[in-house]
């Protein structure tokens, strides 16, 4: 967004002091300095009121102008005491010239006459089920940047989402980004290290991180072609395919092992596809379009 250290911290303060919480309550925003006489006179109205309507919903929230410029300066204050009531993030109402009890409180009434405050000050949760899946569409499109800028702005609503830390993982996986995909599951905290959407994804990342150069993963190639009957070089070929993101290539020599010799090596073949569904994610087309050709094989 081109700001500064300090001004990313004074957005971050009122993220949390003003614009979260107004996602479900009525915040009544006051901008004041010490030097400021009507805004000591104000203060004690502001402060009354707020209190007796905190049941219905209403925070009072107060920015020093002199510590936030910067903020002040967002919203253009002119002059001061200026104060506005805030709700889902956006002014309302210019509430400077309420300046006496009954003058504010007739104003908050019409607000929460129209307005869908919820009383209590649970912050009301975005719903990020649409924003997850179009994640989800970007990483079956195999498009991973943009899964991973997608699930990163998700992130920032839900940080502590296991699908959608996992969906950031893989897409970074799938973008090639396996350091920046390493330095998110090691900053993981420990329970959510632990979820299952998480694990696929380390799966992922794992597979991906023994990734060959091109020149071995030719010379791979050319000795599954030349030993189709060696179960050894064709496992190292399809570990060193998905892991240099050619999956239909892994998956279809998994195939033909599964379709020759489904219990060689403990059944390897099929562990190694079951744990590739995984990486890639288990409700993803590709995954499911494969699931089906491992059952014509098993089942017939």
């Amino acid at each position: 967004m081109g700001l500064n250290l300090d001004e990313q911290k004074a957005v971050d303060r009122f993220r949390k002091t003003v614009a979260e919480p107004s996602m479900s309550q009525l915040v009544i925003l006051d901008f004041w300095a010490e030097w400021c006489g009507p805004c000591k006179a104000l203060t004690p109205v502001l402060e009354k009121v707020a209190a007796e309507y905190a049941d219905k919903g209403v925070l009072l929230a107060k920015v020093n102008v002199d510590e936030e410029q910067f903020i002040a300066s967002q919203f253009q204050v002119r002059s001061i005491p200026t104060v506005y009531a805030i709700f889902q993030g956006q002014p309302v109402a210019d509430l400077t010239n309420a300046r006496t009890e009954s003058q504010l409180k007739q104003t908050l009434d019409q607000l929460l006459e129209k307005l869908p405050v919820q009383p209590g000050g649970e912050p009301a949760k975005p719903d990020i089920a649409p924003l997850i899946a179009m994640g989800e569409e970007a990483l079956a499109a195999e498009d991973g940047e943009r899964a991973a800028s997608i699930f990163m702005q998700i992130l920032e609503m839900a940080p502590d989402n296991g699908e959608v830390l996992a969906g950031l993982i893989r897409g970074l996986v799938m973008a090639g980004r396996l350091e920046d995909a390493e330095q998110v599951v090691n900053g993981l905290a420990p329970e959510m290290a632990s979820d299952p959407h998480v694990e696929r994804a380390r799966t992922a990342l794992e597979l991906a991180k023994n990734k060959p150069d091109d020149s071995e993963l030719a010379a791979l190639r050319s000795a599954a072609a030349e030993r189709p009957d060696d179960m050894e070089a064709q496992l190292a070929f399809a570990n060193a395919a998905f892991a240099a993101g050619e999956r239909d290539e892994a998956a279809d020599t998994l195939l033909r092992m599964i379709q020759s010799d489904r219990e060689w090596n403990d059944g390897a073949a099929k562990a190694k596809l079951l744990q590739i569904f995984e990486a890639v994610g288990l409700e993803d087309p590709w995954v499911s379009a494969t699931r089906r050709k491992l059952s014509t094989i098993l089942f017939g």
